[in-house]
């Protein structure tokens, strides 16, 4: 939902820009704070410090535990962690992944142990501590412990991440208004809005009243995408604007190929009923494949891309579907509608 600018700058400088951002400081927490994942094995007695344990808080239930000191799996061999709605509490947790070495090292010492409490270990903070029932040695995980959404998130990020390898010093800090870059939003709206009103117009020139109605559809398609992207909290930039615009000029496409459908089949001598049901039905399959292909592409742009590059494959994944909602379900209905209504000796295309 953010583009991020990652700049070197210098021998010895990073400059960072996220758009959207609104609270900097926490931003500066994140990159400069340490997040070490350990999983330990409790002392025989967790009440009482004994030689090679350590007496670490339980960040849970506010006691102090003897954790040994041997780190038996570590958090560098996380692949991946992710925050989550665990199914039984309710509540917010994360889920933690681990590669070969870690899942083989984890799955040992939950084998060997079973019966004895494992400790998860963050930054010398027991986040939690279960008891082994069973081995685990499909090297995944999840920890529990009070979180909100914005905390598992952050938590999950710092261990994926993990902290700077150098401290962080903050040389210099702006929080820049919408202000600055008000001419280019300017221009991407009226651009935007210039590319609809021509569209609109085309429609209605070439297809009279079945032109109409797709641009009803292209108006619901443009209301859904910034619906969902709103959902998606997503940062409307240029790149997101020219995805917007771009998808209505797909949508015009699936459109024109149904109207110019229909209008052969009447060029063919069919009846009102029968040229509609063939327009659309020779038409849909030809959407269908043109959209897939389009939607994969771009979901690969997505899953590999990174900042403008990623935003504009988001509204432009979003856009196809729905565009397949409003050309093949809307479109479909108001014409169906009209013939209902009117039932027309012929058809105005």
């Amino acid at each position: 939902s953010i583009d991020p600018s990652i700049a070197r700058e210098g021998d010895d400088r990073i400059v960072v820009e996220l758009p959207g951002v609104s609270d900097p400081e926490r931003i500066k927490t994140l990159l400069g704070t340490t997040a070490r994942l350990t999983f330990r094995l409790l002392a025989p007695n967790p009440t009482a410090a004994s030689p090679g344990s350590t007496m670490l808080e339980d960040i849970s239930t506010h006691t102090q535990l003897a954790v040994q000191d041997h780190v038996d799996v570590d958090g560098t061999d996380l692949t991946n962690a992710g925050a989550v709605i665990d199914q039984q509490s309710g509540g917010w947790a994360v889920t933690f992944q681990l590669n070969s070495t870690g899942a083989s090292a984890f799955g040992n010492v939950t084998r060997t142990n079973v019966g004895r409490r494992f400790a998860i270990v963050l930054d010398n903070k027991v986040i939690e501590a279960p008891n082994i029932i069973n081995p685990i040695t499909a090297g995944s995980g999840q920890i529990t412990g009070g979180f909100d959404a914005r905390s598992a998130s952050d938590l999950a990020l710092l261990l994926r991440a993990g902290a700077l390898p150098a401290p962080l010093a903050v040389i210099e800090q702006r929080s820049i208004g919408p202000s600055l870059g008000a001419a280019s939003i300017h221009a991407g709206v009226i651009s935007l809005a210039a590319g609809f009103v021509l569209v609109v117009a085309f429609m209605v020139l070439f297809y009279a009243r079945f032109g109409l109605y797709a641009d009803i559809a292209l108006l619901a398609n443009l209301v859904l995408m910034v619906g969902i992207l709103s959902l998606f909290q997503a940062t409307l930039t240029l790149p997101g604007m020219a995805g917007m615009l771009l998808t209505l000029g797909m949508a015009v496409d699936a459109n024109i190929l149904i109207n110019e459908r229909i209008r052969e089949e009447v060029q063919r001598g069919r009846g009102v009923l029968q040229a509609l049901q063939a327009g659309f039905d020779r038409a849909t399959g030809t959407i269908i494949d043109s959209n897939a292909t389009a939607f994969l592409a771009h979901v690969m742009l997505f899953v590999f891309g990174t900042g403008p590059v990623k935003n504009f494959a988001l509204t432009i994944t979003i856009g196809i579907a729905t565009t397949l909602f409003t050309t093949l379900v809307l479109s479909r209905l108001l014409i169906v509608r009209w013939y209902a209504v009117t039932r027309p000796s012929k058809l105005p295309v």
